[in-house]
């Protein structure tokens, strides 16, 4: 984007471009409202045109969604981190320093850098989404459950309303390693999240806590008591069989429950209090391992046929 945009080969020996100039940056937001682009460059024709980026209406989502690349004739230091802290890739300049009267056009010096800031870009939102998800399950984390959890606890300080924190530990996950294999067991757990998921409002929060755990905030209960009563719900609903890899695979579920506020305010104590309670409880549903073949292959909801 830039009215001094350079030109790029379309081929390069860091891919094929296909190319995309926008003279303003009203035409840029148009053309990003319609299409996420890998990369955006910005050659700017001052440094304070530079500088002026990350106050423009669409800065924010072009850097969320694309690598960024900023040119600018001498950017300084000051510039380029306030650039880069602001979610540019990169920062290049288009004047050599001391040659103001060279505008440098090296389409395969910016192929390349445009190239490097694709892939910066990709191994950021990589992290972003390891940091946040469980890539096993595709559900948020502990981690993410807990922020969650504390926004919601400030929500309810200022609109009071029963909420709930239940977590339903798991057992036979070891099991099914054991019988059928890593993938199996693997896949079993993606099934449960799925299950889970599908029991639940869409209101409601599904997180994987640990390996064996998932965790649920109810975010708003009609009354104290449903906490229990939808816990129990959900674990009868995993302790259906599921089918993996043409056999019948079952759980043991133990479940806790921590209210909001009748057992705390904080995020922390809530889930201490509702990890312990799970931990306590003898799982319901253990006897399934023994007598897998009383019980029979029976069919439930995301499973294999």
């Amino acid at each position: 984007m830039g009215s001094a945009a350079p030109a790029l080969a379309s081929d390069s020996d860091f891919g094929r471009c296909v190319w995309h100039q926008c003279s303003t940056l009203d035409q840029a937001q148009a053309a990003i409202a319609e299409t996420v682009p890998e990369a955006i460059l910005f050659s700017c024709d001052s440094d304070a045109q530079a500088e002026a980026l990350p106050h423009w209406s669409s800065w924010t989502q072009a850097v969320l969604g694309s690598a960024v690349v900023v040119r600018a004739p001498t950017p300084n230091r000051d510039l380029m981190v306030r650039l880069l802290r602001a979610g540019a890739q990169d920062v290049l300049p288009t004047v050599p320093h001391g040659h103001h009267d060279i505008v440098i056009d090296d389409g395969d010096q910016l192929a390349r850098s445009l190239c490097m800031a694709i892939e910066r870009k990709r191994q950021e939102q990589e992290l972003r989404r390891a940091w946040s998800i469980d890539l096993a399950t595709g559900l948020p984390n502990r981690v993410q459950l807990m922020e969650l959890l504390h926004q919601l606890c400030a929500l309810r300080e200022r609109e009071p309303a029963p909420m709930a924190l239940l977590v339903l530990r798991i057992e036979g996950l070891a099991t099914t390693e054991a019988r059928l294999g890593v993938a199996a067991s693997q896949a079993l757990r993606r099934k449960l999240a799925v299950r889970l998921r599908s029991m639940l409002r869409a209101s409601d929060v599904v997180s994987a806590l640990a390996p064996d755990a998932f965790g649920v905030v109810l975010t708003r209960l009609d009354a104290p008591a449903d906490g229990e009563r939808v816990a129990a719900k959900l674990a009868q609903g995993l302790r259906e069989p599921f089918m993996i890899s043409a056999q019948t695979a079952v759980v043991t579920v133990s479940t806790g429950v921590a209210l909001y506020p009748e057992h705390g305010r904080q995020p922390d104590d809530l889930l201490k209090l509702a990890l312990g309670s799970a931990a306590a409880r003898r799982g319901l549903g253990r006897q399934g391992f023994a007598d897998r073949r009383e019980r029979g292959a029976v069919a439930a909801a995301n499973d294999d046929v």
